[in-house]
């Protein structure tokens, strides 16, 4: 009796043993699939750059890169202190930019977007070299011509701004439309920004206002019309659209553009300020991935 009754125990010794390997077993299991289940829901940060000269830089400091093509759209896919990072070359223009920004968020859904890479100046107490983080980005392209008949003449100076987000109406009969259109930039991004800015030491880093449109202006009283009513630091022909886009998906975003010339002081073009930037604007994207609540 004595003898079955040890038997009996050691084999329910031996079954609940197996049972703790088997729960421990699976607990490990669990744990591994939900690192790997947090690693790949990590949602990548998008650095655009319109030309070459403003994104392949970057591009070149991540790691693990492959590049994907979509349309005329070139993404580098890497990492960046072990988080995803896609350097998005997105041709120049506002159609083009809109369009790869469209493209990036449908394909990749990132968890914030940075527009970046050369600009004019339009204030004078910039000079090349400096970069202006857009607190604000606006269209300086969308504008409504003033009503003339013909042999009235042309005067630019009394287009007014046109607002296309300001109703799903006729832009040309909504007088709320007559503004201008100003997309904010991430606080969380700023503050990244500003948080790393005493590392650029060949130019200031200042908050300002980005203007884009399709139109490159070397008329300088023109320049001066923009500064005036728009507020407007530099002008470039990418980041409102990037921007608008951003906005209409709810994805934060931030516009980070160095001054390459300024006709309003005299600055000479210099094509070295393309990489200057990125190498700042590496530096920020590592400040906001270390501020991540996943980091």
């Amino acid at each position: 009796m004595k003898n079955n009754m040890l038997k009996k125990y050691s084999l329910l010794g031996i079954i609940t043993l197996l049972l703790l390997s088997v729960v421990a077993g699976c607990n490990s299991t669990s744990k591994n699939a939900n690192a790997t289940e947090q690693k790949t829901a990590q949602r990548p940060i998008i650095i655009q750059g319109p030309m070459p000269i403003e994104a392949e830089n970057f591009a070149k400091r991540l790691e693990n890169v492959k590049e994907e093509k979509s349309g005329d759209f070139v993404f580098y896919i890497g990492t960046l202190d072990n988080y995803p990072v896609i350097v998005a070359k997105t041709g120049k223009g506002m159609e083009n930019t809109a369009a790869a920004t469209a493209v990036a968020i449908e394909k990749f859904n990132p968890i914030a977007i940075i527009n970046q890479g050369t600009s004019g100046g339009h204030d004078p107490s910039l000079n090349v070299f400096d970069i202006v983080l857009g607190k604000r980005t606006v269209n300086i392209g969308s504008l409504k011509t003033a009503d003339k008949a013909e042999n009235q003449g042309i005067d630019p100076t009394i287009w007014k701004p046109m607002d296309l987000m300001a109703s799903e109406g006729s832009a040309g009969e909504d007088p709320n439309a007559e503004k201008p259109r100003f997309y904010e930039g991430d606080k969380d991004l700023l503050a990244a920004a500003q948080a790393v800015k005493d590392k650029y030491t060949k130019g200031k880093v200042v908050e300002g206002t980005i203007g884009s449109a399709d139109v490159w202006n070397n008329e300088v009283d023109r320049i001066k019309w923009f500064h005036t009513k728009y507020g407007t630091s530099v002008e470039e022909m990418e980041g409102a659209s990037a921007a608008q886009i951003a906005k209409a998906y709810d994805v934060p975003f931030l516009g980070i553009r160095v001054l390459s010339n300024n006709k309003v002081n005299g600055g000479k073009y210099n094509p070295n300020t393309a990489a200057a930037n990125q190498e700042y604007v590496y530096e920020v994207v590592k400040k906001y991935i270390s501020t991540m609540p996943s980091k």
